[in-house]
C-alpha cells in the first residue's frame, strides 16, 4: 500500500519546485487550495501529473470565478485535480485580468480539459491559448456577451410590483 499524501507534503514539493509562483495556500474543508502564477500554471499542472510520487493525473474539473470588485485579477480559473491512485485532491487558481483573460490551455496535458475550457469560454469568455477548437459549447453563438459574469444587475430597480418587505429587505 501507498503512502497517503497529505496537504503539507504536496504544498512543500510544489514550493520547493516552483518557489515564487506559489503565490498563496490554504486548506478549505482539508482540501489543499494554492494559488499559483497565471503564466506558471501550466508547468505546475503537467509537474504534478507527471511526478511518480504525487501521480496526479486526473482532471476533475476547469471553472471560472468573477471577481469584478478585483482589478486586474476579475477572473479566477479554477483546477480541480486528483491522484486516483493515493486519493488526493487539490484545487489551483490563477487569476487573470478580464481586460485581456488569457490563459495557456491543458488539452495537451488531459484531454478531458476540452469541453471544460470550452464551457468555461462560453459562459466567462476566458481565452485558453492553444486550444483546438475554442468555440461555444452550451450558448447561441450569436451571443455577444458572456452569462456568468456579473456585469448586469439582477433584477430591475424600478419594479413597482415587487414589495421589498417579502424578499428580506
Amino acid at each position: 500500500m501507498r503512502n497517503s499524501l497529505t496537504n503539507e507534503v504536496v504544498l512543500q514539493q510544489l514550493k520547493s519546485q516552483f518557489g515564487e509562483a506559489i503565490i498563496s495556500d490554504e486548506n478549505p474543508f482539508d482540501l489543499l487550495t494554492v494559488e499559483v502564477e497565471t503564466s506558471k500554471l501550466k508547468d505546475i499542472i503537467g509537474w504534478l501529473k507527471a511526478n511518480p510520487e504525487l501521480q496526479i493525473n486526473y482532471l476533475t474539473n476547469i471553472g471560472a470565478v468573477h471577481y469584478p470588485e478585483s482589478k486586474g485579477r476579475e477572473l479566477a480559473i479554477v483546477y480541480h485535480i486528483h491522484s486516483l491512485v493515493n486519493n488526493f485532491r487539490i484545487r489551483l487558481k490563477a487569476f487573470i485580468s478580464i481586460e485581456t483573460p488569457e490563459i495557456d490551455s491543458v488539452v495537451d496535458l488531459y484531454a478531458g480539459a476540452n469541453w471544460m475550457e470550452r464551457e468555461t469560454f462560453d459562459f466567462y469568455g476566458v481565452v485558453f491559448i492553444g486550444h483546438p477548437n475554442l468555440k461555444r459549447i452550451l450558448n447561441e453563438d450569436s451571443m455577444d456577451y458572456f452569462p456568468l459574469r456579473k456585469e448586469y444587475h439582477l433584477e430591475d430597480a424600478t419594479r413597482e410590483d415587487k414589495d421589498d418587505r417579502f424578499f428580506g429587505r
